[in-house]
């Protein structure tokens, strides 16, 4: 038997409306768990205000272990949108070194995917959207990764909302995770929608697995603040939601990505046409 990898993946801790107790928790989990990486999907803070950065940097430069940070839409200023569209990414100069950073393990890398835009030619502007550039990048990055590496993209949105009747809100979604079937990636880890999640997204090139981390902010929708606990040895991924509540992984993991990932459709926003991405739950170890 293989050594097994242990990772964490964390998401949503909206600095400004965090919740210190989880982060506390969490802290000591990580310094006494050691694990091999720390991946977090997006949505560092509430509003991208200048102090909501300084307290998330800091927090993250206090993990002492490999660290990813993708970008989430809550991220990107909100109230300087000079600096939005110029410089988008300024607040994060702290850990910048972090951010959308592949992470090359023994035999298991975890490769970033962009799925925030400064702007989008629809309303409102956190849904997600993979622009071919930012897919392309993340092909390219898998693509030279030595033969027989195992994978795992690292995005902030759910690329499809598997399961649900609204379909495109991450626009190319369906496209990219169809790329990522090609290359036989073991999961997507997203964030964004507060509830933890593990299913399989079927696509023309094969099925692809589909995991989400829940938050550690106060904005908690259908369930307590919670990361989830990744080990991988070399055979099967295994995933446990590790929450403040110890609720079982089952308990805590809903069969799809919630309605309520879906921001209202505004009164002039076109309707996306409905596609159906089957689901079927993942195995069981």
């Amino acid at each position: 038997m293989a050594d097994k990898t242990l990772l964490f993946h964390i998401s949503d801790i909206h600095f400004g409306l965090e919740d210190d107790r989880s982060l506390d928790w969490v802290v000591q989990e990580i310094a006494e768990k050691r694990p091999a990486a720390v991946a977090i999907t997006g949505d560092l803070t509430m509003r991208a205000r200048h102090r909501e950065f300084a307290a998330a940097c800091r927090w993250i430069r206090s993990l002492d272990v490999p660290v990813t940070v993708e970008v989430g839409n809550h991220d990107l200023p909100y109230f300087n949108l000079i600096e939005r569209f110029a410089a988008p990414y300024k607040r994060f100069r702290e850990i910048k070194k972090l951010v959308e950073r592949a992470i090359d393990l023994p035999a298991l890398a975890i490769v970033p995917l962009k799925t925030v835009r400064r702007w989008q030619p629809r309303w409102p502007w956190s849904h997600g959207w993979v622009t071919e550039r930012a897919l392309a990048q993340t092909l390219a990055i898998i693509d030279r990764l030595p033969q027989g590496t195992k994978v795992l993209v690292a995005c902030h949105h759910p690329l499809v909302e598997a399961g649900t009747h609204g379909k495109a809100w991450t626009r190319g979604g369906e496209h990219a995770l169809a790329e990522l079937a090609r290359r036989k990636v073991l999961a997507t880890l997203s964030g964004h929608v507060h509830d933890a999640f593990d299913i399989v997204a079927r696509t023309p090139n094969g099925p692809v697995r589909m995991i989400g981390a829940g938050t550690l902010s106060q904005r908690i929708r259908s369930t307590p603040q919670s990361f989830n606990e990744i080990t991988w040895d070399g055979k099967t991924l295994e995933v446990c939601v590790r929450n403040i509540a110890d609720v079982p992984t089952p308990d805590m993991q809903v069969k799809q990505v919630p309605e309520d990932a879906l921001p209202p459709r505004q009164p002039d926003e076109p309707v996306a046409p409905v596609h159906t991405v089957p689901r079927v739950d993942p195995p069981v170890h």
